[in-house]
Formats: C-alpha cells, sequence, structure tokens
C-alpha cells in the first residue's frame, strides 16, 4: 500500500503541507481578482480623499449641533425616557421573605 502510494504520487505536488511552508502551491491571480483589489483601492482612495477635504470647515462644525438645538432635545429626551427600573425598591421589601423562621422578633 505505502509502495503504491509512493510509486504513483502526483510529480507535480509539493512535499509536506500543500497551502504552507517553502514547497506549497501558491494559486496564480486571476483577471477578476486583480479587477477586485484595484476596486478595493480605487474606493479607499475616494473615502480618503472625502476624510481629508470635509465639506465643513472646522469653525463651521463646531457649532451646527447647538445652532440646531441638540442638546436641549437630548436632555428632554433622556428626562422623559421610561427607565427600565423601579424607583421606590428597598433591600428590605425585595428580602424579606427570608425573614420567616426569624424567632427574636
Amino acid at each position: 500500500m505505502r509502495l503504491f502510494q509512493a510509486l504513483c504520487r502526483r510529480k507535480h505536488m509539493p512535499n509536506g503541507h500543500i497551502y504552507r511552508g517553502k514547497n506549497r502551491i501558491v494559486k496564480e491571480p486571476k483577471w477578476e481578482d486583480i479587477q477586485k483589489v484595484k476596486n478595493k483601492f480605487e474606493i479607499e482612495e475616494q473615502n480618503m480623499f472625502y476624510l481629508r477635504h470635509a465639506y465643513l470647515t472646522p469653525e463651521q462644525s463646531s457649532g451646527h449641533a447647538k445652532a440646531l438645538g441638540k442638546n436641549e432635545a437630548n436632555y428632554i429626551k433622556t428626562k422623559t425616557k421610561v427607565k427600565p427600573f423601579y424607583d421606590h425598591v428597598t433591600i428590605e421589601g425585595v428580602l424579606g421573605h427570608l425573614r420567616v423562621r426569624e424567632a427574636w422578633d
């Protein structure tokens, strides 16, 4: 069995793990792969352009939230939000059922 595998092994296969190490199979890039990488670089370059050339200047963007009244709106929204907890909960009210067997009361 081992002799058959040694004699009939394909000649173009590398030694050891075929996708790792010094002797490995390296896939040749296809035209679609090259186009995909090129498109990613173009999108990244466009994003960097927009980040470098902002629509608003720093002076304009510093006070836009104040001009729109967002601070007050967020404050009102926070105050009127439904709270996910109870306001008047005490430890004695929660753990009061554990005091059933206390004889010294």
